[in-house]
């Protein structure tokens, strides 16, 4: 028994005519006949009841008929799901982020991507940096959105530059510097200055030591908190200058505090990361509204706008 002894089949019960459900069918009225014929042997049972004049269900028939129906909607729905399934149209995706550089985007491009893949299931991840290139190279993310992570660039995953964030420095409203443009890297030298943990930020620590060293001074740092939500709160407590990266600005909104640019400019990357090796539909679709949002510019000039 194959699906054409259904689909023949159920033509023929749905008409109560061999001559309409071959028209309808396009196919001859014998083969159809015969068709017919070959499932009711192959069942042992007599489905349809036939005169000259008319063509009747049997109580097997019509139980045949239900379960046929409901097997072809099943099979149409199971071809459909596989199709959207392969175009990137349904299925998961997990997604893990770096929460502040991302927050004042991520959330738009979510609610796209749910937008034109509403059958994909998005599950958000937030980790830190090393966390998701971990996660990434072992498959249990599907793209990551984060920093630059160094040991990581021989494990095989590529990466995309999404956007090179400048340095800034966070002041309490009130401060010396606060009337500046921007501050001089010199003029930190005697400041007690607050950064994210290398631990939790490697390439936010690293890129402000560097710039210290260039700036010929060794840095006072007085606190290197793990989140950097606590470090604008050192801030506004009055406890230093923190430094952060213009995409974490946003978070200051409604705090007293004053964000400046540091001179001369650093940045450090916000990267996107995946592996070839777990390249899902949903992955591919992702990665390229995130591109085709970054090639537009319509994200960072968005996100950004009157933030700084």
């Amino acid at each position: 028994m194959d699906l054409r002894h259904l689909r023949y089949f159920q033509a023929v019960a749905e008409e109560l005519s061999f001559s309409k459900a071959a028209r309808r069918l396009h196919v001859a009225q014998p083969a159809l006949s015969r068709t017919v014929k070959e499932l009711e042997e192959m069942l042992g049972v007599e489905v349809l009841a036939r005169t000259r004049r008319s063509v009747a269900l049997t109580p097997a028939g019509a139980v045949l008929l239900n379960e046929t129906r409901l097997l072809l909607q099943r099979l149409e729905e199971a071809t459909r799901r596989v199709q959207r399934t392969a175009a990137g149209e349904e299925g998961e995706l997990r997604l893990g982020f770096i929460g502040p550089p991302t927050q004042s985007f991520l959330g738009r491009i979510v609610k796209e991507f749910r937008r034109r893949y509403p059958r994909v299931t998005v599950v958000l991840e937030e980790r830190t940096p090393e966390r998701v290139w971990e996660m990434v190279a072992r498959g249990r993310l599907d793209v990551g959105l984060t920093r630059p992570v160094v040991p990581h660039h021989a494990s095989g995953l590529h990466t995309l530059v999404l956007r090179q964030e400048q340095l800034y420095a966070a002041l309490p409203k009130g401060h010396r510097f606060s009337k500046a443009t921007n501050i001089q890297w010199r003029q930190l030298a005697n400041e007690p200055l607050i950064i994210l943990s290398r631990r939790e930020g490697v390439s936010l620590h690293d890129a402000v030591l560097a710039a210290c060293r260039r700036a010929r001074f060794m840095p006072n740092l007085t606190h290197t908190p793990s989140l950097i939500g606590t470090v604008l709160s050192y801030v506004e407590a009055g406890a230093g200058i923190g430094i952060i990266s213009d995409g974490v600005c946003s978070l200051g909104q409604g705090l007293p505090l004053i964000f400046r640019p540091l001179s001369p400019v650093h940045t450090i990357d916000l990267v996107m990361v995946w592996s070839e090796h777990n390249d899902t539909p949903p992955a591919v679709a992702f990665r390229g509204l995130l591109t085709e949002w970054k090639e537009t510019n319509l994200l960072w000039a968005k996100a950004l706008k009157k933030v700084v």
